[in-house]
């Protein structure tokens, strides 16, 4: 007798989902509205590609297996997202104090990679009165360059301004990041004290993740510790601080710095903000010296 052997092919069920957090190896992927904890095939090893939270990926959804990454409008290693569309930096005006060194270092990192920024200001309650008209001055400047500015009270204007994109959020620890996403989903995530013996926070996100908040994706990230410059120009550097591309220079490669016949120094104190020009000559020496920028 001749026993046949049937072998029966498994259907493969394929569908594109995005990745909405990752928690050591394991990949939570939404597909459709169904949410699938999967692993990565070994072979993005073997390519050096690491999924990462905000890509769009094809999933095998039996195997529980990503099989494939789309192709990425944006990315960025520290914190790591990707297709991200804007960033919000969420400031604090006090408690700690306002860096406008820092405001600007974030600012252009976002801007290299591709990501609008959002300034969100928190704090503005304990702003003596007589140091608020300044700092109200300095972030019209911003927002006349193209930067959008809100207040941390303003949550249904930033809500409208917010919906269908992708949003990451960033700023100085202890700034009320996780604050903010609570007020703007009821999201509970953790808040910590901030430490009053140091002058800075307690970071309390511990993974990347995004929330869903209505027609809004917000996608939280561990506290910075570093910018990462590596394979970052001058060029690029100089070409994120946007509101220098429209000023003359003798020279068509003008770096703003030791150049004569410049149209931006010339033009700053006058159009452009001091502290500006000032952070972006700091942020030229420190490119020179170190792959890294060191938030302090």
């Amino acid at each position: 007798m001749i026993v046949k052997n049937v072998i029966q092919m498994r259907k493969f069920v394929i569908k594109t989902g995005q990745i909405v957090r990752i928690i050591s190896n394991l990949y939570t992927v939404k597909v459709d509205n169904t949410y699938i904890d999967a692993r990565a095939r070994g072979v993005f090893r073997n390519k050096n590609l690491t999924p990462l939270v905000g890509d769009f990926v094809d999933i095998d959804i039996d195997k529980k297996v990503i099989l494939d990454i789309k192709n990425r409008i944006s990315m960025i290693n520290r914190p790591m997202g990707a297709n991200i569309i804007e960033g919000l930096i969420v400031t604090s005006l006090k408690t700690p104090d306002l860096s406008l060194s820092l405001l600007d270092k974030q600012i252009s990192y976002l801007i290299i990679n591709n990501i609008k920024p959002v300034i969100v200001l928190t704090k503005k309650d304990l702003v003596d009165i007589d140091e608020l008209g300044n700092i109200e001055e300095i972030f019209k400047y911003y927002d006349g360059i193209g930067i959008p500015v809100f207040y941390n009270t303003e949550l249904d204007r930033l809500k409208v301004f917010l919906e269908g994109k992708l949003t990451c959020v960033t700023g100085q620890t202890g700034a009320g990041k996780s604050t903010l996403i609570n007020k703007l989903g009821s999201l509970n995530i953790k808040t910590d004290e901030i430490s009053k013996a140091l002058g800075r926070g307690k970071h309390t996100t511990r993974h990347v993740e995004i929330y869903e908040i209505g027609k809004i994706k917000i996608m939280d990230t561990p506290g910075f510790s570093a910018l990462d410059l590596n394979g970052i120009t001058k060029e690029q550097l100089r070409d994120s601080f946007i509101e220098f591309k429209k000023y003359y220079c003798r020279f068509k490669d003008c770096m703003h710095n030791k150049e004569i016949d410049c149209g931006v120094k010339m033009a700053v104190g006058k159009e452009i903000l001091p502290s500006r020009y000032e952070n972006y000559i700091k942020l030229l020496g420190e490119l020179n010296e170190s792959s890294s920028i060191f938030f302090k």
